[in-house]
């Protein structure tokens, strides 16, 4: 049984994206987490206030069932499925993330000092969840999609804007990654 929670090799995952991509595509429907957040705008009244949210939320409400199965699939893969022993990142790493205030970096799968219920309700903890999702909200609205709408439905479609905007999503990592954590933490 050990086998079922090792990750699926790519000649499994690859396909099973494609057959996906591939319905998705011939239904004419599209799939990405910020199709799924203005279904759920839409259908709390947003397009009362907004007209971008102000369409037939029904016609949408397929995405729904995405938005939920990423809500259960992100539960069993925390409680059952994260390893609970030390991960095996190289020695540089983890000190470098001790400069930074991750004191037990590498311990455990999910520091404490990003992941604990302490942190998230701290207040610098809440700024940083407020701040985060406002800017990558805003970033989702102003690309037209979210990373994977575009880096995989807008890229197997060969869109040029896709690319730029995965491109941008990377670029947008890597600052966060070397110029904007250390600062926070």
């Amino acid at each position: 049984m050990d086998f079922i929670f090792e990750p699926w090799p790519w000649y499994v995952g690859g396909p099973m994206i494609t057959l996906v991509m591939f319905l998705l595509y011939y239904y004419g429907r599209k799939f990405g987490v910020s199709s799924n957040l203005e279904t759920i705008c839409a259908i709390g009244g947003a397009g009362k206030l907004v007209d971008f949210f102000n369409f037939d939320w029904k016609k949408s409400g397929w995405n729904l069932m995405f938005i939920l199965g990423t809500a259960i699939g992100g539960f069993i893969a925390f409680q059952y499925m994260s390893p609970s022993e030390a991960v095996a990142i190289s020695p540089q790493t983890v000190q470098d993330l001790a400069a930074i205030g991750f004191k037990d970096a590498g311990a455990q799968y999910l520091p404490d000092e990003i992941f604990s219920i302490d942190t998230m309700l701290s207040v610098k903890g809440m700024a940083i969840l407020l701040i985060s999702g406002l800017l990558v909200g805003f970033g989702a609205r102003y690309a037209g999609g979210c990373t994977s709408g575009h880096a995989i439905t807008g890229l197997s479609n060969l869109e040029i804007p896709s690319l730029i905007a995965v491109i941008g999503f990377f670029i947008g990592g890597l600052i966060m990654t070397w110029l904007l954590i250390p600062i926070i933490f």
